[in-house]
Order: C-alpha cells, then sequence, then structure tokens
C-alpha cells in the first residue's frame, strides 16, 4: 500500500497544487485585473488587449509549445504531470470564476491571493511537476542554477508581467499591486519547498557526551557525532556532540541532555534539507 501510494502521491499533489492556485487566481486576483505572473498573467494581458477568449482557454495554447521543450529536457513524468497541472489549473480557473465571490479590496485580493496561489505552485513543484508555461522555464533554468531558490527564478520572470500589467490596464496601481503579488508568490513557494522540509542540528559540549550520544541513538533514533573541541581559555580538549534530529524532537533532546548533564551547553540551529538515513535521499531532480 505504501509503495502505491508512493508512486501517486505526485499525482495528488499535482491535482491539489492546481487546484489551490486556480481558485487563489481566479476568486482573489482575477477580479481585480491583477495575476500572480507567469502564463496566467500573460493570459490576463491579451484577454484584456483582444477581448477575446479566456484566460484559462489562452493559457493552454501558450503551453503548448512549451511542453515540447519541457518534456525533452526534464523528462516523462515531468511531462505528464506539467500536462495535468497545466490542463486541470486552466480549466478550473475558468470554472472557478463561474462562482458569485464578491470583488474585494485590492490590497485584501493581493495578499489572500499571492499567499494561496504561492501555496499552489509550491506544492505542484513539490510533487516534481508544474502548472506549465514559465514554470516549465523555471525548471529547466533551476537545473542550470542549482544554487538559486526556485522562488526567486520564478521572480525574475514574473518582473515582466508585472511591467505589462500596468501598461496595458494603464493603471500603475494596478501595476504595483500586481508586484506585491508576486513577491508574495515567490516568498510562499520558497516556504513550501524548503521550508517545510527542515530540521534541527544540535551542538552539545558537555563533559558526559559518551552518555549523551548515546542516550540520542536509544530515545530518538537518531545517530550522533563526537567532533574533537579544544576550550579557547583553558585550553582543555573537549568532545562535542553534533545531532541532526527532526524539528519535533529538539523538545525531548534538550530534555534528556539536561538529565545528564543539567550544565552542559547546547546549541540549536534550523538545518534545511538534512540529506542522509532518516532524512531526506538527494536526487538530481531535486529543487
Amino acid at each position: 500500500m505504501k509503495e502505491i501510494w508512493h508512486k501517486c502521491k505526485w499525482i495528488v499533489d499535482t491535482v491539489l497544487g492546481s487546484t489551490v492556485f486556480a481558485l487563489g487566481f481566479s476568486l482573489f486576483l482575477a477580479p481585480n485585473d491583477m495575476s500572480a505572473g507567469g502564463i496566467s498573467g500573460l493570459a490576463l494581458i491579451f484577454v484584456e488587449l483582444t477581448k477575446l477568449g479566456s484566460v484559462g482557454t489562452l493559457s493552454i495554447l501558450i503551453n503548448l509549445p512549451l511542453f515540447i521543450l519541457g518534456g525533452v529536457k526534464i523528462g516523462k513524468k515531468f511531462f505528464a504531470g506539467s500536462l495535468l497541472g497545466m490542463m486541470l489549473s486552466s480549466v478550473l480557473i475558468d470554472l472557478f470564476a463561474l462562482i458569485p465571490f464578491p470583488v474585494l479590496d485590492p490590497l485584501i485580493s493581493v495578499l489572500y491571493g499571492g499567499v494561496i496561489c504561492g501555496a499552489g505552485l509550491g506544492i505542484v513543484f513539490i510533487s516534481g511537476t508544474s502548472t506549465g508555461g514559465s514554470d516549465i522555464l523555471i525548471r529547466l533554468l533551476k537545473l542550470k542554477y542549482r544554487n538559486v531558490p526556485i522562488g526567486q527564478i520564478s521572480l525574475c520572470f514574473d518582473a515582466l508581467v508585472v511591467i505589462l500589467t500596468g501598461l496595458v490596464f494603464h493603471d500603475v496601481t494596478k501595476s504595483l499591486y500586481t508586484g506585491i503579488t508576486v513577491f508574495l508568490c515567490s516568498q510562499v513557494i520558497d516556504a513550501v519547498v524548503y521550508r517545510f522540509d527542515y530540521s534541527k542540528v544540535a551542538l552539545i559540549i558537555s563533559s558526559e557526551h559518551q552518555k549523551i550520544a548515546d542516550a540520542i541513538g536509544k530515545r530518538l533514533d537518531r545517530g550522533a557525532t563526537l567532533l574533537h573541541g579544544e576550550g579557547s581559555y583553558t585550553h582543555r580538549e573537549m568532545k562535542v556532540v553534533l545531532a541532526a534530529v527532526k524539528k519535533q524532537q529538539v523538545a525531548e533532546l534538550k530534555e534528556l541532555v539536561m538529565e545528564i548533564d543539567p550544565r552542559a551547553f547546547v546549541i540549536v540551529q534550523e538545518a534545511h534539507q538534512v540529506l542522509g538515513d532518516g532524512f531526506s535521499r538527494y536526487s538530481k531532480d531535486s529543487l
């Protein structure tokens, strides 16, 4: 059962993320002539210029040539998943637009729309797919620029949409609001993709280092490493316990350390994307 879920989870994440994105776009952004950037933003601008078609339909048409590029460069799973994400989000954008939802204050729409759309796109990116369009180009660039967060790459693309929005709608205010949306969206994307996958690293200085290391292994089921240290004042050699734990284990870690040695010196800090046994596994397709 777990194996089946592991193979199908990316489909569930793609559907969920695409639905969340379409909901945020249709209910909060589109009624105020704003977007979260990307292809949907360009489609919104095109509809305003030509008065033809709908945002969902135009998104599909613009996406088609990009899928050929994405399918060749990134692989079959990305191609299939992105096709699903693009079709679903495009159709849902038009369907959700039919919901009799009141036009809210622009600032409220920007805040909620940016957060919801960013959350949706983040979920889709985690699944290893996209909603098509600029997302495909973003993933391709991410393969080349491995150290740049995906949200920042997205922000660069969407800056162009911000400028075009102001020019087409002849409203600087709308352009500025769209800029806020794009910024929020990129921040939430990074929060979903990176911040939810973090652990804690503890450095523990204690004369009872071996007991503490053993207790971490037995009670927390985590490994520990003994580092060689030296006091800067006393020049006395000592051992420093280094341990990576899940965030929900931090309280228990501090408790067991204090039980063994109340005078221990403990430093706990965040560690994003810990790779190894009991944590995440590295993949060349990781974001």
